[in-house]
């Protein structure tokens, strides 16, 4: 049985306009290394011979994961979490700004290990939360009390019965790219919100560190978004892109892991002179900024 999953096309538009652009190395698990291709006609970008769903599991075996593991060894990891207690209250006053709402519905896909659904349960929101990975739902129950389902209850789940769906770092990661974003359709309500966090290799940051750019992070990132390719998917499916929001602390704290990639070392001073580039190159557009916030509204019943 084949393990990886080789594009014809590409895994969005369907267009068979691909071509490799670069290789990039597992600089996490597995040392291993991956192509990543390109779709001329929405500019998607894609990472090629993936690990097949149930294969992908080893990659993910890493402390240094920090969305699973929760870990705060490290200098990185450490300022991460330093960072995430300002992030999370950001992403709860923007959820409730876009939905206009103080208390609602909400699904949070790929929940981690349940830092940002604990903040919405206590702001008084109904949370349902997804999460693939085993230790991380067991960390979510010990940390937080949540009880966090398998992503296959997705296609499980009662229609229109959603203010919100959010997705913080999670779309990048996902096999069934059109399936979800299907689903998440026919679960919003007509006046829900989808709220999906990626990084953008069209940043100044991702130009800068070109193949070692640590959001790339294959093979885990399975698809490496720019606006363009966003706006293009969302439109196919039934959404529309209502707003891009920036996120500020990503640049430095992407820029912080390329340095490890390139160097090996945690390089302080570069890392923090190209994220603030980056970020000085995003200012008045959240289009060019390291990772975009985008916020989606159903177009279509």
């Amino acid at each position: 049985m084949n393990q990886t999953i080789h594009y014809h096309e590409c895994p969005a538009c369907k267009s068979a306009d691909i071509q490799k652009v670069l290789t990039a190395k597992d600089h996490t698990v597995s040392g291993e290394n991956f192509e990543i291709w390109h779709c001329n006609h929405c500019s998607l970008r894609f990472t090629q011979d993936i690990p097949v769903l149930s294969a992908i599991g080893p990659y993910y075996q890493s402390e240094e994961y920090v969305s699973h593991s929760d870990s705060q060894k490290g200098l990185i990891n450490n300022l991460y979490h330093r960072v995430r207690n300002h992030t999370l209250e950001t992403k709860r006053q923007l959820l409730q700004t876009v939905t206009n709402k103080q208390q609602g519905s909400l699904l949070d896909v790929g929940a981690g290990t349940g830092a940002f659904s604990k903040t919405m349960q206590d702001a008084g929101w109904q949370i349902t939360g997804l999460e693939p990975d085993e230790t991380a739902r067991k960390n979510a129950k010990q940390l937080h009390g949540l009880d966090l389902q398998s992503p296959d209850q997705l296609y499980q789940l009662a229609p229109a019965q959603f203010d919100a769906i959010t997705l913080w770092h999670v779309l990048e990661h996902v096999h069934d790219l059109q399936g979800y974003l299907e689903n998440f359709h026919r679960l919003l309500k007509a006046s829900g919100k989808l709220i999906i966090a990626v990084p953008n290799y069209t940043s100044k940051d991702a130009t800068v560190y070109g193949a070692f750019w640590a959001a790339y992070d294959v093979p885990r990132h399975l698809y490496h978004f720019s606006p363009a390719s966003m706006q293009a998917l969302a439109k196919s499916k039934g959404f529309q892109v209502d707003q891009m929001q920036p996120m500020w602390f990503d640049s430095v704290y992407v820029s912080m892991l390329s340095e490890k990639c390139k160097t090996g070392k945690t390089n302080l001073l570069p890392a923090i002179w190209n994220g603030m580039l980056s970020n000085a190159n995003s200012i008045g557009n959240a289009a060019n900024c390291s990772s975009v916030i985008y916020i989606l509204s159903k177009t279509s019943a």
